[in-house]
């Protein structure tokens, strides 16, 4: 990872090198400091008068890392933690270097030069490969409102091959007349968000490092909400969290869509308990009722699921899979692997598996969930699922929930037409969903019930809709 930060003498109004007193590192020596991800280093390329440029690079230790990560690898995708663009893409992994290499430089304080610290200066900065998820038209969108001249030009894939386009890549280049300290706050809190992944578990005190990077700009920035959202992983609570307190500091009062995005874990206004947490306590009523000592969350995302089994010790043995590898690694995090009893790891099966193939690894199992799953795989892939969870693994419960497509009318903040999140393939209504499962019973061998999850609703049913399958010969 390489960033440099440049300025001239006609920018910054002194000599050029005096850019040194302001971010408290001396161009004369090169620096290095030990960080979570290895190894950060500062030089100056160039330190004179009429020109200063510092550079920062940051060389990956992906064995460290892997440590400093919540310990042991997770089965399925071990390989991946090594091999990846961490060492060459910045990320929030670089945010966190640029935090602890410069952090007196962004609280905006130099003794020896704080006329400089405290007025605008003109500024280049720029980013070779950094990752943007949202293309070149996000960065312009994130840096445009904050007085940045942006070039963000896309990366190709292979320069040799141009057929195949561009990757999600781009080289940046950010020109403005800026106060140093702000322009690292930028930095520290739009990296991660251009890339859309921290790697790192993110916590509440997060809302407070972006409180603190965010003072002064990202409470009036346009994009406030997806920069929130972005930053803190997309916890949405955290997020919220976040908003509040720069509405408090701006004197506003928050609207209700500021606050409540209608997806995955989305309630209408008057409900004051989250349907994700009625979903999970619904899902595991029937797996107690079960009376299930082997189970597996299939598509566990972040594991919050799993985290509420772990607790329960009736569970002998909790199965987690997700088809991403990241989502794989937020788990452990969440879960808090690297500090877990000897006990308590061993009753955790963790790795990567798709829902769509057979998987030899999840024979045998008392209970499998499928929680807010179906709706993310695209409709001819439905089959696939089913002969791999009902056919291939054949565990004696299977626990389905879904959106009911026709309680979406009760959320005023959802557009007619459109789903409650942006990666649903579709969205049954209850009878649609009635036909699935009779056919996946007909073809498999299973008997099926439904229940509401959530208010149900006389007109529109409920918002979650649930069946609990059971195979018939263990019935």
């Amino acid at each position: 990872m390489f960033l440099t930060i440049s300025t001239t003498t006609g920018e910054l109004g002194a000599p050029a090198a005096e850019l040194g007193y302001l971010l408290h590192k001396n161009p004369a020596r090169p620096q290095s400091l030990e960080v979570t991800a290895g190894r950060v280093h500062v030089v100056y390329p160039e330190a004179t008068d009429e020109r200063c440029t510092v550079a920062v690079l940051l060389e990956i230790d992906p064995i460290a890392l892997v440590r400093a990560g919540r310990g042991k690898a997770t089965e399925g995708f071990t390989l991946g933690q090594y091999v990846n663009d961490r060492p060459y893409a910045a990320s929030s992994l670089l945010a966190v270097a640029l935090g602890k290499l410069f952090r007196t430089a962004m609280s905006g304080r130099c003794d020896a030069r704080p006329e400089l610290a405290a007025r605008p200066i003109g500024l280049t900065i720029e980013i070779p490969a950094l990752p943007c998820n949202g293309g070149p038209a996000l960065a312009e969108t994130l840096f445009g409102p904050l007085g940045w001249s942006v070039d963000a030009v896309p990366v190709p894939l292979d320069p040799e091959i141009p057929e195949w386009g561009d990757s999600r890549y781009v080289q940046l280049t950010l020109r403005g007349t800026l106060r140093l300290a702000d322009a690292l706050n930028h930095l520290y809190v739009l990296l991660p968000v251009l890339d859309d992944a921290k790697h790192y578990w993110v916590g509440s005190d997060e809302v407070d490092k972006l409180v603190r990077a965010g003072d002064g700009w990202l409470g009036a920035h346009p994009d406030k909400e997806l920069i929130s959202r972005r930053y803190l992983a997309h916890r949405r609570s955290l997020a919220n969290a976040a908003l509040e307190r720069f509405a408090e500091a701006d004197g506003l009062e928050l609207t209700e869509e500021s606050t409540a995005e209608v997806g995955d874990d989305a309630v209408p206004a008057e409900r004051p308990v989250s349907l994700a947490v009625e979903r999970r306590t619904a899902v595991v009523e029937v797996l107690r009722e079960l009376g299930a000592r082997r189970v597996a969350d299939l598509g566990c995302g972040e594991g919050a699921l799993v985290a509420e089994l772990l607790r329960d010790g009736r569970y002998d043995e909790v199965v987690a899979t997700d088809v991403s590898a990241g989502e794989l690694t937020r788990a452990e995090r969440r879960l808090n692997v690297r500090e877990m009893s000897d006990r308590q790891r061993e009753r955790l099966r963790l790795f990567q598996s798709s829902v769509t193939y057979a998987d030899d690894r999840l024979a045998g199992l008392d209970a499998a969930v499928l929680m807010e799953v179906v709706e993310h795989v695209d409709p001819p892939r439905l089959p696939a699922l089913a002969r791999a969870v009902f056919g291939a693994a054949r565990p004696a419960n299977v626990v389905v929930t879904t959106p009911n497509s026709e309680y979406n009318v009760r959320y005023e903040s959802l557009p007619p037409g459109t789903f409650r999140h942006r990666d649903h393939r579709f969205e049954w209504d209850r009878a649609e969903f009635r036909d699935w499962a009779d056919e996946v019973c007909r073809r498999h061998g299973y008997e099926v019930s439904f229940r509401p999850v959530g208010p149900d609703d006389p007109e529109v049913g409920p918002p979650t809709q649930l069946a609990l399958f059971r195979r018939k010969e263990a019935v």
